[in-house]
């Protein structure tokens, strides 16, 4: 009856360390491609929560104050979708290249996603670093 008992624990422990949340992105990096001054900076990074957990994201920084992400708000449930929004300030011209990590309790808990791309001047189709050169 021990022995069952003991097998028992073991089974519950090994099946409570293996659920997690899993995070998955549909894309890591988004590129902006070339934009205008001015124009829509918001972006969305999409991910899934393949684990068979509930995943709370605890914090998402961004690499300046340029980019401001925001986080769901609430655990994401299992096999849910759900969106980490980015806005970049487009009002500042020329190459766009910034980190957003993500802090999770997923099984990858920090990873990192990037924005790319680059703000053009009004009217012209060269960022200012290309016109002074």
């Amino acid at each position: 009856m021990k022995k069952i008992i003991l097998v028992a624990i073991i089974a519950l422990v090994s099946y409570a360390t293996n659920a997690q949340a899993k995070i998955k992105f549909v894309k890591e990096t988004i590129d902006y491609g070339k934009i205008e001054k001015g124009a829509d900076g918001t972006r969305d990074f999409e991910f899934t929560n393949t684990g068979d957990e509930p995943l709370i994201i605890s914090d998402v920084k961004s690499s300046c104050g340029c980019t401001v992400p925001e986080k769901p708000k609430g655990p994401v449930a299992p096999g849910a979708k759900s969106v980490i929004k980015v806005k970049y300030d487009t009002n500042r011209v020329g190459k766009i290249r910034k980190t957003i990590t993500v802090y999770s309790n997923a099984t990858e808990p920090i990873k990192a996603l990037k924005i790319n791309g680059e703000v053009m001047a009004p009217g012209g189709n060269k960022s200012v670093l290309e016109k002074t050169e």
